[in-house]
């Protein structure tokens, strides 16, 4: 197995993460920090908007199964990409829509997608496109967060619908 990763910001952790672990071919989802400027933030730090940091997945894909194209089509579909700093009711600079490449061959990539997305929205895409800095993964109760509490109400008003909306099953990965 051929494996690459990118990373990904578009709202709230939890629901980019649930998202991607249900596409084929994404043989990882992990949610944590990254584009920000203090070292290894905590949760608390980041959602106070002053790390730089966003709430971001790094997503790690089977190229024998997906490609980066697809990966990235599925992203612009799976959040809102015109809002700046915020998605739905999760409002801060945590929020917002990033993309952290590793290196040219992504960032090409991704502006090219994100130029044919940009043709299905009314509104200028804002997200940022910037080389991929640290990952700092979530704290441990962040992890899978959608699988461990799918009952609680985000999940069930936020995620759960999200997922539907995406063609998925709603139901806890088992």
């Amino acid at each position: 197995m051929a494996t690459q990763s990118i990373i990904l910001g578009g709202g709230c952790f939890w629901c980019i993460e649930a998202a991607y672990r249900r596409l084929n071919g994404v043989v990882n989802a992990e949610s944590g920090y990254a584009g920000g400027h203090v070292e290894h933030p905590s949760y608390k730090q980041v959602c106070t908007g002053t790390t730089g940091h966003a709430e971001v997945v790094r997503v790690t894909y089977d190229t024998d199964v997906i490609s980066l194209e697809d990966v990235l089509e599925f992203f612009w579909r799976a959040h809102d990409p015109t809002t700046l700093n915020r998605q739905g009711a999760d409002v801060g600079p945590q929020y917002r829509s990033i993309v952290l490449c590793s290196d040219e061959r992504q960032r090409a990539s991704v502006e090219k997608s994100m130029a044919a997305a940009q043709e299905r929205f009314s509104d200028p895409i804002v997200t940022e496109i910037v080389p991929a800095g640290a990952f700092y993964p979530a704290e441990d109760y962040h992890r899978d967060y959608y699988e461990q509490n799918s009952r609680q109400g985000y999940c069930r008003l936020v995620i759960q619908p999200k997922l539907e909306k995406l063609g998925f099953d709603s139901a806890p990965l088992g």
